[in-house]
């Protein structure tokens, strides 16, 4: 390790800049073939095949739903893999380490929730609303300010109640199609009881796999003829203005993007011994949600999941290049986006939602415990009911009320919680 890097990952905040410079010498090509070997490669593929399984169903979810075209669909999907996989490579590249951009799944669901009673202009308009927020946070260095101002048990709680329903349309889809759900799950849960071949072959991908043989055994795939071709032809989509949109999206997309998915990922890069640039990252989360808002993609963020697969072996200082390979096979991706989503709507409905529930089971799981594992418990309660109860007073949807609500009664009932943590963040704990 150079005094650089030794530096930068030993820099307390008040040495630290406000911007983390990348880390010299830069490494040219050939150093990077150099330090790829076996175990960053293929964490660089399983970081991309987890990202366009279950997430991806996600996004089809979303906008099918939301009667979104296949057109439309697929230009969302060309911003959110190409877009995030340049950023991706540049990023890992810069600073020697996985950093690995995508986008905020649970933005993505609470726009959805949205669709029913906004045009997709307007929708877009609060994706460029959210960039322009990140990015001053970003820019002002107030991340870390405003990820400690929400309580995380409050915010889980929200998330965990905009998840909740695709853990509901799994089980519903296990009664409604079991011949195409049952096998997908049957293998999941198969490869997640087997870790020495759930580590060859990720349970959802073996989900995928069943799923997709169920289906053409069965006769179930019927694609229908498309004018979108098999390449990206990215539609701009120009943002329309909406107060009721902006109040209703900017703050839960943003809380999503700077606390629950930056959080996740910067924790997890953290664990795995690496100092990722929070700040930096924040701007380019800021910069790259406005770009991609103009092809109709949701906000981008610093992935949690797949930071955690391309970190999950291989030596530390090589690394970064799972990052880069990740990123370039993203890219690949969405320059198929189209040929991607008519696959995809080919299938039976049950596919995409078993696909989608399994993919998110882990995510809805951590966001329960850490909702209701220690303080905040009754506000982390109120903002979990507010949610789910899907009431949109002033037309505004839900979740933001649920966080509303939930640090209300916090503010009001738990006030020693706050004072504990205000204790903790004061002594580094």
């Amino acid at each position: 390790m150079t005094t650089t890097d030794t530096d930068s990952r030993h820099a307390t905040p008040e040495s630290a800049p406000r911007f983390e410079r990348p880390l010299r010498p830069l490494p040219d090509p050939r150093r990077v073939v150099r330090d790829a070997d076996g175990s960053t490669v293929t964490n660089g593929v399983i970081g991309l095949v987890f990202s366009a399984t279950g997430p991806i169903a996600v996004i089809l979810t979303v906008g099918v739903q939301g009667g979104l075209s296949p057109t439309q669909l697929a230009s969302w999907i060309f911003g959110v893999f190409f877009l995030n996989g340049i950023l991706t490579v540049l990023a890992s590249w810069l600073y020697r380490q996985p950093l690995a951009f995508f986008w905020t799944i649970p933005g993505t669901v609470v726009v959805g929730g949205s669709l029913d009673h906004l045009a997709w202009p307007e929708v877009v308009g609060a994706f460029v609303v959210t960039a322009a927020l990140v990015l001053v946070v970003g820019l002002t260095g107030w991340v870390r300010t405003a990820m400690a101002a929400l309580p995380m048990p409050i915010v889980m709680a929200m998330v965990a109640a905009v998840f909740l329903r695709f853990g509901l349309d799994l089980i519903a889809s296990l009664g409604a199609d079991p011949l195409v759900a049952v096998p997908m799950v049957a293998a999941f849960l198969l490869l997640s009881g087997l870790p020495s071949l759930g580590r060859r072959v990720p349970p959802i991908l073996g989900a995928l796999v069943v799923g997709a043989v169920t289906v053409v055994a069965a006769d179930r795939f019927a694609p229908v003829a498309s004018g979108t071709g098999w390449f990206a032809q990215p539609v701009l989509q120009l943002p329309q203005w909406s107060w009721q949109a902006v109040v209703e999206l900017v703050v839960p997309l943003a809380v999503t993007v700077l606390v629950v998915q930056n959080g996740q990922g910067v924790a997890v890069l953290r664990q795995a011994g690496h100092a990722p640039p929070v700040n930096v990252a924040t701007v380019a989360c800021g910069i790259w949600s406005a770009v991609a808002a103009l092809v109709g993609a949701v906000s981008t963020c610093l992935t949690g999941p797949t930071n955690a697969l391309l970190t999950a072996s291989g030596e530390r200082r090589r690394q970064y290049t799972a990052g880069i390979v990740c990123g370039l096979l993203a890219a690949v991706t969405g320059l198929l986006a189209p040929a991607f989503v008519r696959l995809m709507l080919a299938t039976p409905e049950a596919f995409v939602a078993v696909l989608g529930g399994l993919a998110m089971l882990r995510a809805l799981q951590n966001a329960f415990v850490t909702a209701f594992r220690t303080h905040f418990t009754l506000g982390a309660l109120v903002a979990f009911l507010v949610t789910l109860s899907d009431v949109t007073p002033l037309n505004i949807s839900s979740a933001f009320w649920g966080l509303v609500a939930g640090v209300a009664v916090s503010a009001l009932l738990e006030r020693a919680d706050f004072v504990r943590t205000r204790r903790s963040a004061g002594t580094g704990a």
